[in-house]
């Protein structure tokens, strides 16, 4: 305990030191710590300034804390709004820009408050029995919208209630009749995240879908994304999937939609049976943008812009595509209209890039506007240009503007300018080489930090999970590879069959091949990045690597003994008891080719419990207790396999984090140990 707290005293030091260091230094974790993360852009009304959360980390209270910020849109002028010991988060401009709303957690529960741009301290505007999230303003500001977990049918205070009244029960077990039981990292509590109209100045709050036994936002990640408020306010569009006791194994999310005065109940309005997502009326109402898979079950399909004709009803499906290619085609993500209505923007993975993208609405072509780095948080600006966030390999997220063109980008924010000029970043460089099936595959190296030529440097390997995700061109707070860099590492990750930014066909190769593709991807990678940069210590490389890159380390560890040493976070072992385990089923299904009952050798087949004979090369186990994707058990059996064939090996166990370490001292503890783990076999 005692060192325990030492390490917290000297760490707190550090993160302080980071920002008044007279000389560079490495890169490190405790960078990462100190850097300012901006989230959720909002322009104002007059496209003057733009409001947004800044979130630092708070190591004595072991967590990050948010203030909202406006600044001009030159970036001339930078005002702190809030200065609260509580997190005051989503900003949100009243109509006629004089005010912004934002959710906080000054009192018991997060609120809704109001504070004046003239200045004066925040008023507290909605005083319910329930925390609230996803908020919105209606366009002509009379009415609020948000979300609250209500038990359905009931009220927000008649929930109060019924929650209260269990938590002073003296029994404490849980009964269920049907799955969800736990999702992501929460036991079901019987709560569904609902949508409330809220008339200001006082209410009362309205449920806009009180009988639905659904989700709106979606667990575990949904936001404001997944509704939207026609522009005469009299309606509003949301996404759910309301499939009753299907809901564990299917992915069919629709549209509804429900008048503002909530004078009948949703009605649904797509019948896709996969999964349709992020409505959005266009500037003048006439048309609403969504988005759309077309195989049921998958969670990794394209996804596609459906226009949708609001008074028609009529739709016509766009592919984004950013060339003629066979693996030219995209799935869309993040949407916003242009002001006049005649392009829809959207964000999507690139050949190892999150980039902006314009697609004509009448034609359905599509044009780059920013195909640099890893984008997020469009909004439009009056004059025509856009304003975004941008973060690299090289930096974390600032906001920028562009014209419609893509020319004349204009940073908005510094508020890391000083902090990544105090740490050395190892050089970033793309490769591509010849992989599987013949196919072009994409890669990354990092240079250690103060790289010399003459030197050969050990390797760290980082796998991304997913498996149908990316390791590009971004500033990760997980999985960061300039932490490794800073260390006195190369550091190499290659975007394998599976991955996503090449095309929907390689994003399938992975289906019913996890240990194919991939893992030959992977090795042939790894073999042309040791060939093409000589200063590669080929001798002294260690494989890491997350939820199906963990799984691909213990893949690893029955196919080869090429690596020195292995790191593995929150990997499966074994598929088919893992399918029994995790909570989303329809993500097994379609990956192993049905349900494990069904089809057990589909998932026996890619099981690295099946090469358990073949291990010998030590490895790190890390697991978190509150991991109800790939449970606990998965990494303790890992554990146990290493120990038991006397495997050198280690496990790093946190009973208070989920698939992902997100605390501050529980970060620290991570790369401390993660590090000291590679400098033990990579090094000495």
């Amino acid at each position: 305990m005692r060192r325990l707290t030492m390490m917290l005293i000297l760490s707190i030091i550090s993160l302080a030191a980071i920002s008044v260091a007279a000389e560079p230094h490495p890169f490190s974790v405790m960078d990462m710590l100190a850097m300012d993360r901006i989230s959720d852009p909002q322009v104002s009304p007059d496209g003057k300034l733009v409001a947004f959360s800044v979130s630092v980390t708070d190591l004595e209270a072991n967590r990050r804390q948010s203030d909202i910020y406006v600044s001009t849109l030159d970036g001339s002028s930078v005002r702190r709004m809030t200065s609260n010991p509580a997190s005051d988060t989503q900003p949100r401009w009243s109509p006629d820009g004089k005010s912004l709303f934002l959710v906080s957690s000054r009192v018991d529960s997060p609120q809704v408050w109001r504070l004046s741009l003239e200045g004066g301290e925040a008023e507290q505007v909605t005083k319910l029995p329930l925390g609230i999230d996803a908020l919105k303003v209606s366009p002509d500001g009379k009415a609020l919208l948000f979300s609250m977990a209500v038990f359905p049918g009931k009220s927000p205070a008649e929930t109060r209630q019924m929650l209260d009244a269990k938590e002073k029960s003296k029994a404490t077990g849980m009964l269920f009749d049907r799955l969800f039981i736990r999702h992501w990292d929460t036991w079901e509590d019987g709560t569904r995240n609902h949508l409330f109209v809220y008339p200001l100045p006082s209410g009362p709050a309205r449920d806009l879908m009180p009988a639905m036994n659904a989700d709106c936002p979606g667990k575990p990640f949904g936001g404001p994304e997944e509704f939207a408020i026609s522009p005469d306010g009299k309606t509003i569009v949301f996404t759910a999937k309301d499939v009753g006791r299907e809901e564990a194994w299917s992915t069919n999310y629709d549209l509804f939609r429900v008048p503002a005065d909530v004078s009948v109940p949703p009605e649904k309005i797509t019948s896709n049976p996969a999964w349709d997502a992020q409505p959005l009326f266009s500037p003048d109402g006439r048309m609403l943008a969504y988005l759309a898979m077309s195989r049921p079950g998958y969670e990794a399909d394209r996804f596609d812009i459906v226009f949708r004709d609001w008074v028609s009803a009529r739709e016509r499906k766009v592919i984004l595509r950013v060339d003629g290619t066979p693996r030219g085609d995209r799935s869309a993500g993040e949407l916003l209209w242009s002001a006049d209505g005649k392009e829809i923007l959207c964000t999507s993975d690139n050949f190892g890039q999150h980039a902006i993208f314009a697609v004509d609405v009448a034609s359905g072509n599509a044009r780059m506007v920013v195909g640099q780095g890893t984008v997020a948080g469009l909004q439009c600006v009056p004059g025509g240009r856009l304003l975004y966030g941008m973060h690299s390999l090289l930096g974390p997220l600032e906001l920028y503007t562009v014209g419609a063109d893509g020319k004349d980008v204009r940073r908005v924010t510094h508020f890391n300018d000083a902090r990544v000029a105090a740490a050395k970043f190892g050089k970033p460089e793309q490769f591509t080489f010849t992989g599987a099936k013949g196919d072009t595959v994409y890669g990354y190296i990092v240079y250690p930090v103060d790289f010399d030529q003459v030197k050969r440097y050990p390797v760290a390997f980082l796998i991304h999970g997913g498996p149908q995700g990316s390791f590009g061109n971004d500033f990760h707070y997980r999985w960061n590879p300039q932490a490794y860099a800073g260390a006195g590492y190369a550091v190499v990750m290659v975007d394998f069959h599976g991955s996503t930014g090449y095309g929907q066909v390689f994003t399938d190769a992975i289906n019913n091949d996890w240990g194919g593709a991939p893992y030959e991807d992977l090795m042939k990678g790894l073999d042309f990045a040791l060939e093409k940069y000589p200063f590669l210590n080929r001798e002294r490389v260690g494989a890491l690597g997350a939820s199906y890159g963990g799984y691909m380390i213990n893949w690893i560890a029955g196919h080869t003994d090429r690596f020195k040493t292995l790191v593995c976070h929150d990997g499966n072992l074994d598929e088919l008891m893992a399918y029994y385990d995790t909570e989303e089923l329809w993500f097994p299904e379609w990956e192993h080719g049905g349900p494990a009952y069904d089809n057990p050798s589909g998932y026996t087949r890619d099981s690295p419990l099946s090469f358990a004979g073949n291990w010998k090369t030590p490895m790190l186990v890390i697991h978190g207790g509150k991991d109800y994707r790939v449970v606990d058990t998965q990494g303790i059996s890992t554990f146990t396999l290493l120990q038991r064939r006397g495997i050198p090996s280690k496990f790093l166990y946190f009973p208070d984090e989920n698939h992902w370490v997100l605390k501050p001292s529980n970060t620290i503890q991570w790369h401390e140990t993660v590090l000291g783990w590679l400098d033990q076999w990579l090094k000495r």
